[in-house]
């Protein structure tokens, strides 16, 4: 007897599940997102009563006797990647690689299997293209090993079997949204596929102890593909970052169970494919002008991990009735607070002014900490006083124009003086804690507000 056709609206931003049509998704309030979709309800019934009638397959045991002394980690071959996986990939895990098109997730998955695939099996499945065409890239790369089996395959339960049969020691997916579970009748990368597919590929990782890595698109939001559904399924969610016109990617941890999701890894897209960047802060100072106002090199901490970067900022007269404000790598709310600052505490007046904030490299500061650099660049442009070359400047800045103090001071301060620097502004409480090694030649000026700052300069 045929199922009873039934038809729904689908939310493709979070999977909202509704008998009838919106403009405006109840859940997410995002406009033109619902989408319908065709099912059989009797179907999914009997399938939903097969999966009663069966026995569990683990039975539930005391917490006290689980033991993970032996947890295994895969080190991919890449210290940046490990980093921001925590440290390896663990064992049966589901990990979502994320970003635009051509940032460069099938080009580092071919390069984990070169390093994986010397003691390991890897089984490659690709929905999008050819066995020719992975070879090619492969070849480019400098891939060839004998331990990679590639598969190209679009239906995801015949993906589940193959993976049943041949028990690699990892299995990687390229792409999620190219996979189609063939009950539903949904077209392949709608929400509820994508949702079925990795629920699939999810129990068939647990079960049999294997690491997943799965490619997800973005969509027109930067966001990728039914990203709440995914990152619910999924233990870990990274994303490439980055600039396809320029050479450095960053890749960041929006979700680890694993480890922590302040780490990231810096790398440099080339003719040979992804090489690691392991000093950041080298490669974001490259090219710094020298004895120009507007310009302030701000610590941010990415984790465990000091970054300095170059803040420009650039103050001007402005030919409209409403001054321009633009901020690249930092955020817009942030700097119009930190203008308010200037204008009601300090007296330098912004009003009728177009201001510009630029961080250079492609990196985005989210950390208090950049305050003060800001600061100082945009006073720098206003007055057109050079920042010598020599200096850093960290600190958060409160509405009353205060610097207020900030974690991790004398790993930012240690830093700065590997890489030249030889004065470094920071928050007056930071100042009294600083624990500096005997032989640094690194001068400490301690400010307390933002005046402070300012004529700190000026000397």
């Amino acid at each position: 007897m045929a199922g009873k056709i039934k038809s729904l609206f689908v939310c493709s931003n979070c999977g909202y599940e509704s008998a009838k049509w919106y403009g405006k998704c109840p859940a997410c309030a995002e406009w033109n997102t619902l989408t319908e979709e065709v099912r059989e309800t009797s179907t999914r019934a009997g399938l939903n009563s097969s999966f009663a009638r069966r026995r569990p397959s683990s039975q539930p045991v005391p917490i006290t006797d689980i033991s993970t002394e032996d947890e295994e980690r895969y080190y991919t071959g890449s210290k940046e990647l490990d980093r921001v996986l925590g440290g390896g990939i663990v064992k049966g895990s589901l990990v979502l690689l994320g970003g635009d098109p051509g940032i460069g997730k099938s080009t580092i998955l071919l390069q984990i299997c070169s390093h994986l695939g010397q003691i390991l099996k890897i089984l490659y499945i690709s929905g999008e293209e050819s066995k020719r065409q992975i070879k090619l890239r492969a070849s480019r790369l400098g891939v060839n090993c004998s331990n990679i089996l590639v598969m190209t395959e679009t239906d995801v339960e015949a993906v589940a079997e193959q993976i049943q049969e041949e028990k690699p020691d990892i299995v990687m997916i390229d792409s999620i949204q190219t996979m189609n579970f063939k009950e539903l009748s949904s077209s392949p990368g709608s929400v509820t596929q994508v949702r079925e597919c990795t629920n699939i590929l999810m129990r068939t990782s647990k079960s049999l102890d294997i690491p997943c890595i799965i490619v997800g698109h973005v969509n027109k939001d930067g966001a990728i593909a039914g990203p709440k559904v995914l990152e619910h399924i999924v233990d870990a969610v990274l994303y490439f970052e980055g600039d396809k016109q320029m050479s450095y990617r960053i890749l960041r941890a929006v979700k680890n169970r694993y480890g922590s999701t302040n780490e990231i890894g810096v790398f440099k897209m080339g003719d040979t494919g992804l090489s690691e960047v392991e000093n950041p802060s080298l490669m974001l100072l490259s090219g710094r002008p020298k004895n120009v106002s507007g310009t302030c090199v701000a610590c941010t901490m990415e984790g465990s991990r000091p970054i300095l970067a170059e803040i420009q900022g650039l103050v001007t007269n402005s030919g409209y009735g409403n001054p321009r404000r633009m901020s690249t790598g930092f955020d817009y709310n942030r700097m119009s607070m930190l203008l308010a600052v200037l204008e009601k505490r300090c007296g330098y007046f912004f009003s009728s002014l177009d201001t510009y904030i630029n961080v250079i490299g492609g990196l985005r500061l989210d950390e208090p900490a950049a305050d003060l650099a800001v600061v100082v660049s945009l006073v720098s442009s206003l007055k057109d006083i050079v920042v010598a070359d020599d200096i850093l400047a960290f600190g958060e800045v409160g509405l009353t124009g205060e610097i207020r103090a900030v974690n991790h001071a004398a790993l930012r301060v240690n830093e700065a003086s590997r890489l030249g620097f030889k004065r470094c502004i920071l928050p007056y409480h930071n100042a009294g804690n600083l624990v500096l090694p005997p032989d640094s030649e690194m001068q400490i000026i301690s400010v307390r507000n933002i005046r402070d700052a300012v004529a700190a300069l000026e000397h």
